[in-house]
């Protein structure tokens, strides 16, 4: 059975920049609700023995339209958030040695991957996603992607490490229209030391 990841910090922890309303609405409701419906639809494609990482990557092997349709919308949810969820704290972790240098080999500096993911970002038409990944050659590549979709269920072999979720219901009820103005407080409380450790993983 999937489940969310717990949150290792209280729904009123990252204030001033995610709002408490917010992180209960997002996690406590949306994200509650793609992952019941992940359960579901896996149950009822008999995949519920696989792993959301196997059902993503592999979606082509389910004949059923409305059933491939509800695996990928709502296991592309729970795996989302739950990488989201995971990676933002009160008191962010610093960044390793490693992560920091296949960073700046493939962009120059991590400031200059914030700049790109934020632009990403800002820029995605509609609701989706900008991710930080691994590819299957350990660097590091960024990427966008609408909806609940993400590298693993667009096929790219890539490894998502950072998701920066650009749906409204994660920035509307504190942040309105302003969009920016969310991402730039995102990475106020991203833990870039959970961050390390999915690289870390991901690299073996």
């Amino acid at each position: 059975m999937f489940e969310q990841v717990k949150l290792s910090y209280a729904a009123d922890a990252l204030e001033p920049y995610v709002d408490t309303l917010t992180v209960e609405t997002h996690y406590g409701k949306h994200h509650a609700t793609y992952t019941k419906n992940f359960n579901d639809a896996a149950e009822k494609a008999g995949l519920a023995d696989k792993t959301a990482e196997e059902i993503l990557g592999n979606l082509d092997a389910v004949a059923d339209e409305g059933l491939r349709k509800a695996l990928r919308n709502n296991g592309g949810g729970y795996y989302n958030h739950n990488l989201y969820f995971s990676t933002l704290s009160p008191t962010p972790g610093a960044i390793s040695e490693k992560l920091k240098a296949a960073i700046e080999e493939a962009f120059g500096s991590v400031d200059a991957v914030i700049e790109k993911l934020s632009a990403l970002a800002a820029g995605q038409f509609g609701s989706g996603w900008a991710f930080l990944s691994v590819t299957p050659d350990g660097k590091v590549a960024i990427s966008a992607s609408p909806n609940q979709d993400n590298p693993i269920s667009e096929g790219t072999g890539n490894t998502p490490i950072l998701a920066l979720d650009v749906w409204e219901h994660a920035y509307y009820l504190k942040y309105k229209n302003l969009r920016p103005d969310y991402i730039k407080a995102f990475f106020k409380v991203l833990d870039w030391g959970a961050v390390s450790d999915l690289y870390e993983k991901a690299i073996g």
